[in-house]
């Protein structure tokens, strides 16, 4: 096991000093080209700012890993080509897929693209990711229920997918929020995966953890009027989105339902919990004021804690803090109470928490406030 966790560590470190060196070489170029994030109304940010971190991160990711798997390969270590050898399929499909939004990603932040085109990609790569032999066919005691048929299974996987790679989308409207609630369910994957001895994908996790950081340094410490200051724009935040499920999805398929562990599902979705409640309340919201649901708007749960008199930085601390606390206590708590009761408690709390911050933001007197309350 050591072994393995010095190369989970490397590849963090190749990762780090990797996306250290492109970052401010996006930023030069995004500088040069006038590449620059588009102020409207909805937006919170102020100034020049690039959208285009997310180039960086696959690159990257794949460079660091592939060049460990290729001088493993190499050096004849027969351990490592086994655990390559028995997840080709999954990673091949998975590699294909993460390429596919990266490039959708990457035009929608150059020339934009109608949501119709990403939905068709998005549902395109959770095919491959069947295909792939990655399904939910399990949900290991919620509700009651197990295995799966196949066709259900699929279709499950193809609304996971879709749904959070948008969920992580959407929940991209605060400095550092995006990366770190990805870094979070990150780190939680990458430790079960060492746990269960499924190395090659803890190093997936790291590397991507690895790469998160720097551009989080610079999305949050960097200061537009100084061009140090960079968002992921959709390039970063459909690949991170859809590189969740790719590692959560495998990591519950690995996970036994063993007595003394934690159910796989929740590890999957306690990290995912808020951006993915979020997305539901909206849609809700949205459907409840005969709004478009997919048309974006400030009624998320981050443009709700700045209405209530947070700072941007705030907001962020409190959104990531919550979310380790949150998957602390779904663990912990998993052994003792029923899964679906476990579930139906978190939603209950989310719900009770946005009813006072909702009726917080309408006791105050700010102008922000007021402007929320109006458009909401």
């Amino acid at each position: 096991m050591i072994f393995w966790i010095l190369n989970c560590l490397l590849v963090f470190a190749i990762c780090m000093l990797c996306a250290g060196i492109l970052i401010p070489q996006i930023l030069l170029i995004a500088f040069r080209r006038n590449l620059f994030d588009e102020v409207d109304e909805r937006k919170i940010h102020h100034g020049t700012v690039p959208r285009l971190g997310g180039i960086a991160f696959v690159p990257v990711i794949f460079f660091s890993t592939i060049l460990l798997c290729g001088i493993h390969i190499a050096m004849g270590n027969e351990s490592f080509i086994d655990l390559f050898a028995s997840n080709a399929r999954a990673l091949c499909f998975g590699f294909c897929s993460i390429l596919v939004l990266y490039l959708v990603g990457i035009a929608d932040d150059l020339i934009g693209i109608r949501y119709s085109a990403k939905f068709v990609a998005q549902i395109l790569c959770s095919v491959m990711l069947i295909a792939g032999g990655l399904t939910i066919n399990n949900l290991h005691g919620i509700l009651g229920i197990y295995i799966l048929p196949d066709w259900i299974s699929w279709l499950l996987t193809v609304l996971f997918v879709v749904f959070i790679i948008n969920a992580i989308n959407l929940i991209d409207g605060v400095d550092g929020l995006a990366s770190g609630l990805s870094s979070v369910a990150l780190v939680f994957y990458g430790y079960f995966f060492v746990l269960e001895e499924r190395y090659i994908f803890a190093m997936l996790s790291f590397a991507a953890i690895g790469v998160l950081l720097p551009f989080f340094y610079y999305n949050v410490f960097g200061r537009a009027e100084r061009r140090r200051k960079i968002f992921m724009g959709d390039t970063g935040s459909l690949t991170i989105g859809f590189l969740l499920c790719f590692l959560g999805i495998r990591l519950i398929t690995c996970i036994p339902d063993d007595e003394g562990l934690p159910n796989p599902l929740l590890i999957m979705l306690s990290p995912l919990a808020i951006p993915s409640l979020d997305v539901l309340r909206v849609f809700i919201h949205r459907k409840r004021l005969h709004k478009n649901p997919f048309m974006p708007d400030k009624s998320h749960i981050h443009h709700k804690l700045l209405a209530a008199g947070m700072v941007q930085r705030g907001v962020m601390l409190v959104i990531v803090f919550g979310t380790v606390v949150l998957t602390f206590l779904n663990i912990f708590i998993s052994r003792y109470i029923e899964v679906t009761i476990l579930a139906l408690i978190d939603i209950v709390l989310w719900t009770v928490f946005n009813i006072w911050l909702t009726s917080r933001i309408k006791r105050s007197g700010s102008d922000l406030a007021k402007s929320w309350t109006s458009s909401n």
